[in-house]
Order: C-alpha cells, then structure tokens, then sequence
C-alpha cells in the first residue's frame, strides 16, 4: 500500500498502528535512501560465522529476516517487535518455522545463546534515557564473537553541516514522490519521538558498553550502518 499517511497532519502522536502497518514497507522503501542495499549488508555480516540465536529487535514488517532467513538455512531467528500490526505483516511475509515472533518490549525480552543482535532504525525509537543500558545488556547476552548491527538515521554535531543533510534529505524524499506538506507533517509527527544522535554518539553507546571496536560499514549523508563485535 502506498504511503499516504501524511497527506495531512496526524490528528495524533505517531505510532506503529495498523494504518501505519499497511503502508509501512512503502515507507521505509521510500524514506531511507539506500533501504534494501543497507539489509543486504546487515545480512551478510550476521551470517558470517554465527554461533547462536539472531535476535532482530525493532523487526516491524520483517523485512531484514526474510533476506537473512534464506542465508542461514538452520539458524534459529527471533523477530522482537511491541506493534501487533507489524507482526502480523511479518508472519504473512515469511512463513517459517525457524522464525519466532515475540510481541514484547525489547527492553525485557531475553537474549538467550545470542549469536547476532540486530537493530535496524530501532535505536532512534528509543528514549536516550534507556539506550545505554539496553546496548550494555545486548553486550551481556552476546557470545564471544557475536555481533550486534545498528542502522540509524543521524544528525551532525556541526549545526550547519546538520541543516545541509537535513536539506539534502528532503530533496531526496521529494524525489521518491512525497510532497513538501507531507515532509513537514511527518516531521512535526515524529518530533520527539525519533530521536536521533549522531555518528559520534552511537559510536559511544557500543564502546562504552564494552564492544571494542567499532566500524561504519555504510553512510549516505545522515543515515548509517555500524557493526560492533564482541570479542
């Protein structure tokens, strides 16, 4: 379904409804530059060497498991989502038994034998207040050798640099067809409730959980893709 949802102001707060559910994919695709190129990638390092479980936290539609599942053929794969809509969008998209779908917080839910974490544009959502302690838990329930993968919208902490890839951003959107009222509508929509930090600060969050080194794997302007393993 086409994304329509901000052809006029929401009458509400932004959330991960079952009208949001039905257009998200279209969303996503149209809102992140480099959507499906940046699961592609994820992908390829969670299944490099596994040893235990893929946890996918934030897994909406679950996209990013229906390019891993193929990948890792008897690889147990847990999707973690809050938004019953989404989940069920999941399960109509990949119908598999190697697949657990857990409707529950990502903040409780528990990382047995994790091999891989994965959070794709999930961190954002997040309050800054409860990231910290939910990267250091990830590092916790990580095996030696695990890894956890983190896509993130970006600011920059140079405020003019911030203002030009916010405006090369939305000339990006109105490229994939979305109109100026609808950008101003899904920004004023998503005000405080994504969050983001920048390269830096992401950085910071993995480190100073105990990962020791962290690589970009992909940047488009204020968008990225980091992996961090646990050694």
């Amino acid at each position: 379904m086409k994304d329509t949802l901000f052809s006029t102001a929401l009458p509400k707060r932004f959330e991960f409804d079952s009208q949001v559910a039905g257009m998200f994919d279209d969303m996503l695709t149209r809102s992140i530059p480099y959507y499906q190129e940046t699961l592609k990638l994820a992908s390829h390092f969670v299944a490099q060497d596994l040893e235990g479980v893929v946890y996918d936290l934030g897994c909406s539609t679950g996209n990013f498991l229906a390019i891993l599942a193929p990948l890792l053929p008897d690889a147990l794969l847990v999707g973690v989502d809050n938004a019953p809509s989404m989940l069920e969008k999941a399960q109509e998209k990949l119908q598999t038994a190697k697949v657990t779908w857990r409707c529950e917080d990502l903040l409780n839910t528990s990382l047995d034998n994790a091999g891989a974490v994965v959070l794709l544009y999930t961190l954002q959502f997040i309050r800054p207040l409860q990231r910290q302690a939910l990267i250091e838990r990830i590092f916790a329930a990580l095996k030696p050798g695990g890894v956890v993968v983190v896509a993130e919208k970006m600011m920059s902490l140079d405020r003019i640099l911030d203002k030009q890839m916010v405006e090369l951003y939305y000339l990006y959107k109105q490229a994939q067809g979305y109109t100026l009222s609808e950008i101003t509508f899904k920004r004023e929509a998503l005000e405080n409730v994504l969050v983001p930090y920048s390269l830096q600060e992401n950085t910071a969050l993995l480190e100073q959980a105990g990962f020791k080194h962290v690589e970009v794997l992909f940047k488009w302007v204020n968008f990225g893709l980091l992996i961090a393993r646990k050694v």
